[in-house]
């Protein structure tokens, strides 16, 4: 297996990554720490976020990885990549989804060499983002997978149940490194001799937990949500003054500064925020007022996202946002259509599956209150990820997005071919960049998940 080399001698899988794990190596004690009474009378509490080592808090991805590889993707005109969130699994019994994610995502790498990297839209580590953990849940089953992985936190990443416990600590460590060779949590002692166990990706250098990643075509503006079961919180308002402005500032800043590549063609936007604008689940609902902070940085510079990609609710949900158009952001040809965004919820990384309102199910998704909102699929709580292009050849310059599950838990180092190809994109939507609509979808995809709802039988791999 090849192991790609970044700058700065970065490393991203291990050459022999072994056998899956049958047991954790160190068991999870969660449990316990939720009736801790530090917990308990601060579980409403909305923490400071830690400032960016620098400002404005941006990576590019050339900072990362080789120059040949970014000059192939330059001259392609094209880039995809791997999204997902809530993947950290407390439980061993979830850990099968994660591991078969995981493989699935190693044999898109293997298949296809541009795909560039993997975005993490939080809950890395569950419960309380220990870094004891973070080998078990993270390093390990991504062992293999041979891309960067950048992340914004959770709010289980951020969570904390003890007085001498730091926020984001751990997150931190792991994915804000000063250097990719500063120590981080790629290791775990393994046996009861003592034995410690190294993996070989080396930490991420991300300039905070709130940041935008600049690649070749593309770029991902990620939000910090904070700690809050719900809702997701952005920024200070008359209630919360335990955060400032700096975020909100950042985000209305990056929307402004990128907006003009993107009008020229040459750039799609995306923005990751771990609690959803919108959500149909049970338990993880809503943000509002997250949404309403976010709307008002986007109008204030004249300037919405393409698509909008969150996680926090352990499913897959898509809905469409018709945004009116400004005067200073018409369609060519002076089309009156709204701006179409898709706005992702897919939180279905490997944690404990969530599901919708019993009211929402049903044969074919249900219209929803929020008026620009439009419910695209039925809710999927099946565990998957998403694979994501950029494709900026003429004339049609396009965004994709699929959601993609393994059809079997299939276990590393014990696939076959076979097996391999049993993946399926249960869903897809494409938004044309120039005219910010929404493309249909090509029949032959129609009929395959037709095919796969009426039957759920035969493959659709990417």
């Amino acid at each position: 297996m090849p192991n790609m080399i970044g700058k700065a001698g970065r490393l991203f899988a291990d050459l022999n990554p072994g056998k899956d794990l049958e047991k954790f190596t160190i068991d999870n004690d969660y449990h316990s720490k939720y009736p801790s009474m530090y917990f308990q009378d601060r579980k409403c509490d909305v923490l400071p976020i830690p400032p960016p080592s620098i400002n404005p808090p941006r990576i590019n991805l050339e900072e990362v990885l080789s120059d040949s590889f970014i000059n192939e993707i330059k001259n392609t005109r094209k880039i995809s990549f791997h999204v997902l969130g809530d993947s950290g699994c407390s439980d061993y019994e979830e850990y099968l989804d994660e591991q078969g994610i995981a493989d699935m995502m190693v044999d898109d790498a293997q298949r296809y060499p541009m795909l560039a990297f993997c975005f993490h839209l939080g809950d890395v580590v569950y419960h309380f983002g220990e870094s004891k953990y973070y080998y078990d849940q993270f390093y390990f089953p991504f062992r293999a997978y041979d891309r960067p992985i950048f992340a914004i936190p959770g709010n289980h990443d951020g969570m904390v149940y003890a007085e001498n416990q730091k926020s984001l600590e751990a997150f931190r460590r792991n994915f804000c490194a000063r250097n990719p060779n500063d120590p981080h949590d790629a290791e775990s002692i393994s046996d009861a001799n003592g034995q410690v166990r190294r993996l070989a990706r080396s930490a991420m250098t991300q300039p905070g937990v709130y940041f935008t990643l600049d690649a070749p075509m593309v770029s991902i503006i990620g939000l910090y949500s904070n700690v809050l079961e719900g809702p997701g919180v952005i920024a200070p308002n008359e209630i919360i003054s335990s955060i400032g402005i700096e975020q909100y500032q950042f985000l209305q800043n990056e929307l402004e500064r990128l907006k003009p590549e993107h009008d020229a063609g040459e750039r799609a936007v995306i923005l990751a925020v771990h609690h959803p604008p919108i959500s149909l689940e049970i338990i993880h609902g809503d943000s509002s007022r997250m949404s309403s902070d976010i709307d008002r940085a986007c109008s204030n510079a004249d300037f919405w996202p393409d698509a909008v990609l969150s996680g926090h609710a352990h499913m897959y949900q898509r809905f469409t946002r018709n945004m009116p158009r400004t005067r200073r952001a018409s369609a060519p040809n002076n089309q009156a259509s709204p701006i179409q965004i898709p706005s992702i919820i897919a939180g279905s990384g490997g944690h404990a599956k969530s599901y919708p309102h019993e009211s929402l199910l049903g044969p074919k998704p249900k219209e929803i209150a929020q008026a620009d909102y439009e419910n695209m699929i039925l809710p999927i709580t099946e565990a998957g990820y998403l694979a994501l292009t950029v494709d900026m050849t003429p004339p049609n310059k396009r965004l994709t997005i699929r959601f993609n599950r393994p059809h079997q838990k299939i276990m590393f180092r014990k696939k076959v071919r076979d097996e391999l190809d049993e993946k399926r994109a249960l869903d897809q939507v494409t938004v044309d960049l120039a005219t910010r609509q929404i493309v249909p979808p090509p029949p032959t995809f129609i009929a395959s998940m037709f095919d796969f709802f009426r039957r759920g039988e035969k493959s659709n791999p990417i």
